[in-house]
This record gives C-alpha cells, sequence and structure tokens, in this order.
C-alpha cells in the first residue's frame, strides 16, 4: 500500500492505494469485508480521509493511514455491512478525539469549550450505537439460556423458558382475585336439601288436658 496526494483543494488529502484495486483476489477481505478489493480500497481511503491531518508532516500521516488500516484489521470486517459499520467507528472515534483535544484548549470561550465537549458526547453516543449495531450483526447480542438437568417425577409437568402473567388493568380486581383463589378449597358446610320432608312440632293448643264439666246444678226458685 502507498500513500500519495489529490490536487486541486488547497487542502492536500491522502489517498491509499493498492497494488490491485481492480481485482477480486481478497487480498483486502481483511480490512473491508468485501470479495472486491475495489470496494475495499474505496472502503480505506474513505475512513483515512476522517483523519484530522492538517499541519501534519509526511511521517505523521503515513502513520495515521497505517493506524487506520490496522484497525480496520482489528474490528476484521466479514461483509461489507460489517466494513461499514467499522469504516463508521473509526471515523466517529477519529471526530470524537478532536472534539476532546479542542475542549482543552485553553484560549477559548466557555461557550467553545461546552460546545467542543457536547459534540464529543454525542459522537461517543454513536460509537456505542455503531459498536452494538456490529455485535447485534454478529448475533453477539443474543441471550442464549443453557438448561443442564431438568427432573420431571412421575404426573409432573415442567416448563422451560420465562413465564409472564398477565396483570389485570383493575389493581383492586386482581387482589380479589387473588383473595378468592386461597379460600376456594375452604371447608364448607352441608346446607340442607330443598325438597326435605318438614319435620312435624307438636304444638301446646293439641296437647290433652282435663275439661271441666259443663253441666252445673242450678237451684231453682218456688213456682209462684
Amino acid at each position: 500500500m502507498s500513500a500519495t496526494k489529490s490536487a486541486g483543494d488547497d487542502k492536500s488529502i491522502t489517498t491509499a492505494v493498492t497494488n490491485n484495486p481492480d481485482g477480486r483476489d481478497r487480498s483486502l477481505k481483511c480490512i473491508g469485508g468485501s470479495p472486491s478489493d475495489e470496494w475495499n480500497n474505496i472502503l480505506i481511503n474513505q475512513a483515512i480521509q476522517t483523519l484530522w491531518v492538517e499541519n501534519s508532516d509526511e511521517k505523521t500521516r503515513h502513520r495515521q493511514c497505517a493506524a487506520t488500516v490496522h484497525g480496520l484489521m482489528g474490528i476484521g470486517p466479514k461483509d461489507e455491512l460489517e466494513g461499514m459499520i467499522a469504516a463508521q467507528l473509526l471515523a466517529a472515534h477519529n471526530a470524537a478525539m478532536e472534539c476532546y483535544r479542542r475542549a482543552m484548549i485553553g484560549e477559548q470561550t466557555f461557550e467553545g469549550r461546552r460546545e467542543n465537549l457536547n459534540q464529543a458526547n454525542k459522537l461517543s453516543r454513536t460509537s456505542a450505537v455503531l459498536l452494538d449495531a456490529l455485535n447485534r450483526h454478529r448475533g453477539k447480542g443474543q441471550q442464549k439460556v443453557t438448561v443442564e438437568h431438568v427432573h420431571v417425577h412421575s404426573g409432573g409437568q415442567a416448563i422451560v423458558g420465562t413465564i409472564e402473567k398477565a396483570r389485570s388493568a383493575d389493581p383492586s380486581r386482581s387482589e380479589n382475585q387473588h383473595h378468592a383463589k386461597q379460600i376456594s378449597y375452604a371447608p364448607q358446610l352441608a346446607m340442607r336439601s330443598p325438597n326435605a320432608e318438614p319435620e312435624l312440632v307438636p304444638s301446646a293448643s293439641d296437647a290433652e288436658r282435663p275439661m271441666s264439666n259443663a253441666r252445673r246444678n242450678v237451684t231453682r226458685g218456688s213456682e209462684g
């Protein structure tokens, strides 16, 4: 790989060129993730152009370009999508570090320092989001549950997984249902059958008692 400069602007832009940019021998697949070295070259140049190379000598620019290429190799993209995420990670990192550097400059206003720190904070969050997207694309964000020993006795049932219980919209109703479930097995008293024969109860008026003699002697007066 060699570094060249493109003319036309006041600021020189360093461009990396490989020996076989049009081939598909996958010599740069470990850098850009694509089987096409043309894609990999474009991705490398895009990542290098995000570097802050102003007022840097030739030796420093060469070291920055080599560091960018080795950074992409360290991430190790496996396809074009991972290559784009890796390049954006490096770009966000470079921009965040530049904002942090400018925030530490003493000859500036408080508003300038605050703005640089705010931009650095946003760029750092962007880097975290890109890293999470890369991990999810690689399948590292999925959670796996491993069950090694499960003993189910005769007549029992086993459920492996997360069990979520639906919550009622009315808390009082849910609480009442919970208490009703607790007392559902309470012992109950035996109730009388509605068709049972009525039991006769003797009344005091039906009891036998001696009757007084209704006849009585009446004294008659003398006949007139």
